[in-house]
């Protein structure tokens, strides 16, 4: 399943239910992450906390991964000053 995430502020619950539709407690997430229960709440309230490097491990462990995808734009070439030839024909 997909979760989009469009704003920082939507982070933080897809993490908690990632988490629990995984079947995992903060307290096992936070053993396979090598932290405190304490620090996989304050990621789940505030995932602006942790590096990058341990937000993508902490995806991996739930199974979950990180996909950046660019905006649907489109490809119709236009016509540039640079392109074609100048003046009248």
């Amino acid at each position: 399943m997909d979760y989009p995430v469009q704003l920082t502020n939507q982070l933080p619950q897809f993490l908690k239910s990632l988490r629990k539709s995984r079947g995992l407690t903060q307290t096992e997430l936070a053993r396979r992450l090598g932290v405190g229960q304490s620090r996989v709440a304050d990621i789940e309230r505030n995932p602006g906390s942790v590096s990058v490097e341990q937000l993508m491990q902490l995806l991996s462990i739930l199974g979950a991964g990180l996909v950046i995808q660019a905006p649907q734009t489109d490809t119709t070439p236009t016509p540039s000053d640079d392109e074609g030839p100048r003046g009248a024909w």
